[in-house]
């Protein structure tokens, strides 16, 4: 029997497994390999931080997904691939033999570049190991006799999301002794974004009280330090980053097609340009017609993946890929408010926000699996 190794348990990847449970792959054994069981929905963590999701809500269980359709799980990450002998090195010490691979296993926090960031900043992703420390962190900045300056670093719509959820958080909860600035390389948050809304998401910063540091290239951290390029130092009681996506290196570094950045180089089917047998898909692809890094596109490649898989194990043709040009972007304000932009088209609102709520919940609820011993 042939195997199929699925390395991630990304969007596109969730996908391929609810697509799996309904229809087994006919002569082959799958093999999920995940350090987590679950997968947290990355545009509900705004939500979780503002207190309107419990952290249950955000999440989708691979295990149980994976189970019902057969699939084995092993929890751990790959750390390379042996293309000459077709097997998965896993951070475990696992060799796990492969007939065909896909790789959805998301970015890396962009911390190359900014010295001391892995020892004195918390990264937003990976994001379990944010969830994991911020109750802590929340702890500190409740019980602060003082001020506290918490430093957002990056000012797309991770960090802007991220910054709008806590201070909302800390209003609701009577803390008044947070200040909150969010740095950025752009003079307006959110590049990328029609004008108007970064200029009415600028507004709507300073009607919170976030401090918004534009224009500034942050070059290292000491503790409690943030140091910027032609500007004054920044002092802080905690730091989170959310620069962006970064590639891992093991696949540059196990022969695969990537990059200048290492992204594993894909065409319009999915497919490795340079191992056929090699899939790819969400943030860690490059794809053949170059996207943004976001969970939009993820979402999006997974019908496109599990078709193209299940094709190539059949020995069916595949079909091409063309993600669209301009994609729906929903931000949230943390007070129930939201901004919605696809293009240069943006609204905003009260019914943006429930917009976003039901598109997520959905999303979620879609790949839930039942519980055990629940009523079908």
């Amino acid at each position: 029997m042939k195997r199929l190794v699925l390395l991630g348990g990304g969007h596109a990847h969730v996908r391929v497994l609810a697509d799996l449970a309904e229809r087994l792959l006919t002569g082959w054994e799958v093999h999920l390999v995940s350090p987590y069981r679950r997968q947290i929905y990355s545009g509900m963590l705004p939500g979780w931080i503002a207190g309107y999701y419990p952290i249950e809500a955000c999440a989708i269980a691979l295990d149980r997904l994976a189970g019902r359709a057969g699939i084995a799980l092993l929890e751990t990450s790959a750390i390379a691939l042996d293309m000459r002998a077709q097997v998965v090195q896993c951070a475990d010490g696992t060799a796990l033999p492969f007939d065909a691979v896909s790789i959805d296993t998301g970015p890396m926090p962009a911390l190359d570049g900014l010295p001391g960031a892995a020892e004195h900043a918390l990264a937003v992703r990976p994001i379990e190991r944010f969830i994991a420390a911020w109750p802590k962190l929340s702890d500190r900045i409740r019980q602060a006799h003082g001020r506290f300056d918490l430093l957002m670093l990056g000012g797309g719509a991770a960090g802007v999301e991220l910054a709008f959820a806590i201070q909302h958080r800390a209003s609701r909860e009577g803390c008044r002794a947070l200040h909150l600035t969010i740095v950025g390389s752009d003079a307006l948050p959110l590049p990328g974004m029609p004008h108007a809304t970064r200029l009415s998401i600028m507004a709507l910063l300073a009607e919170r009280g976030i401090v918004w540091r534009g224009g500034h290239r942050a070059t290292g951290l000491d503790a409690h330090r943030l140091h910027l390029e032609e500007a004054l130092a920044l002092d802080f009681d905690a730091c989170l980053v959310a620069t962006g996506a970064a590639a891992p290196s093991w696949p540059a570094a196990s022969g695969l097609a990537t990059d200048e950045r290492g992204f594993i180089r894909v065409n319009r089917e999915l497919q490795c340009l340079s191992h056929p047998q090699v899939f790819a898909a969400g943030d860690v692809a490059a794809y053949a017609d170059p996207r943004p890094k976001s969970g939009v596109y993820a979402v999006r490649a997974g019908p496109a993946l599990s078709h193209n898989l299940r094709a190539f194990c059949e020995g069916r043709p595949l079909a091409p890929w063309r993600p669209q040009q301009r994609a729906l972007y929903l931000i949230s304000s943390g007070h129930r408010h939201a901004w919605a932009t696809r293009g240069n088209w943006s609204w905003s609102g009260k019914w943006v926000w429930h917009w976003k709520d039901w598109i997520d919940r959905r999303f979620v609820q879609r790949y839930a699996a039942p519980q055990p011993n629940a009523p079908s």
